[in-house]
């Protein structure tokens, strides 16, 4: 097959068609962007993608905290940490020597009356919708892609990465079990304004290639809910969502971090196109889902992170010959580690991994 675009060959692996080799994409984290700039490998403001020469390329378009007008407010600061309230009333502790997600410490949302009182009516307001659309920034990207022929897609989460930045994972899941509705009604307000601020987004500049929706549902060896509440609970606002991406005729990728397993036939019912992470110390087995759900949805990621992190080119080799014949096995794969690349990762050891990857990738 004569070589393809980076977007016709996503095109084609999100539909399980013949290509050329697998696809590449891969997120770092900001530390090993300046580790590997101070080494001199990479320029302080290159983009990896771009380095690499990577497949896809993302638009972050929408800020979707309750608030807009709310400054944050710094309660308390050390020489490492700083604890912020923001616009959802939520108190977060944020390291400020490198990059980390917060520590959650407190939460104005802990039920349904301050929901209704404090977030939902900031949300529901049509009069701001605009302002939480970042129209050159989403522009931008697209016409990057455009001139590059490169995968285009619009990304941001879903309504359980939507809610617990609210309310809290453990107020939340006591929701799910005592007040089901407040959580419903939480999924549904999110889903709605998702896609409004779509169609405002997309009639303006365009629709992107595909759509990547961010929902870790997951941790160690269990998702956070049972299959029958993520149904009763979660279920309609991704069928919601998913239909209306499906209805632009745009794929849908899901990125969950954790075991979501036990979830998978539920996303792949929802819509579901394509799953990524599949993170391998929390459970998850690309191999093992290929076999079970490869004849219905694409894969992104899998590959353990761990191997990189140890820079142990031999594990990494086996990492790829255990689980790249049979994902790549009647298309359907984009090469990418099981979660992100932190700093320990070297230079050289991150190079390896790509060029076995795409050797062994490309069909013959």
């Amino acid at each position: 097959m004569q070589t393809l675009t980076s977007r016709e060959r996503m095109t084609r692996i999100l539909k399980r068609q013949p290509v050329d080799r697998i696809a590449l994409y891969e997120a770092f984290w900001g530390d090993t962007q300046k580790k590997w700039s101070d080494e001199g490998h990479v320029g302080s403001e290159e983009s990896l993608q771009d380095h690499f020469g990577m497949d896809i390329r993302e638009s972050w378009a929408f800020n979707m905290v309750g608030d807009l007008d709310f400054e944050e407010e710094i309660v308390e600061e050390t020489e490492e940490t700083k604890l912020v309230r923001n616009g959802n009333g939520s108190l977060l502790r944020w390291h400020k020597l490198h990059a980390s997600t917060p520590e959650h410490v407190d939460f104005l949302v802990k039920e349904r009356v301050a929901w209704e009182k404090h977030i939902r009516p900031h949300l529901t307001n049509a009069d701001v919708y605009r302002r939480r659309i970042n129209f050159e920034g989403y522009r931008d990207v697209k016409a990057k892609c455009a001139r590059e022929q490169l995968f285009f897609v619009w990304s941001g989460v879903n309504v359980f990465e939507l809610m617990h930045p609210v309310c809290g994972h453990e107020y939340m899941l006591m929701g799910m079990a005592l007040d089901p509705d407040w959580v419903r009604d939480m999924c549904h307000v999110y889903a709605e304004l998702t896609i409004h601020l779509m169609e405002i987004l997309f009639a303006e500049e365009g629709a992107p290639d595909g759509i990547w929706f961010y929902e870790d549902m997951g941790f160690k060896l269990k998702p956070f809910m049972s299959p029958a509440m993520y149904r009763e609970i979660i279920f309609p606002a991704h069928k919601r969502t998913f239909d209306y991406v499906h209805s632009r005729r745009l794929p849908v990728i899901v990125h969950s971090c954790g075991f979501v397993e036990p979830l998978v036939p539920g996303l792949i019912e929802a819509g579901m196109d394509c799953l990524q992470a599949m993170e391998v110390k929390a459970g998850m087995d690309l191999v093992r889902l290929k076999k079970a759900y490869g004849d219905r949805i694409a894969f992104m990621g899998g590959m353990d992170v761990r191997t990189l992190v140890a820079n142990d080119r031999k594990a990494i080799q086996t990492e790829l010959d255990r689980k790249l014949p049979v994902a790549m096995e009647g298309s359907g794969y984009c090469l990418y580690s099981d979660h992100s690349i932190p700093n320990q990762v070297e230079y050289e050891t991150y190079q390896f991994f790509v060029e076995r990857g795409l050797e062994m990738g490309t069909y013959r």
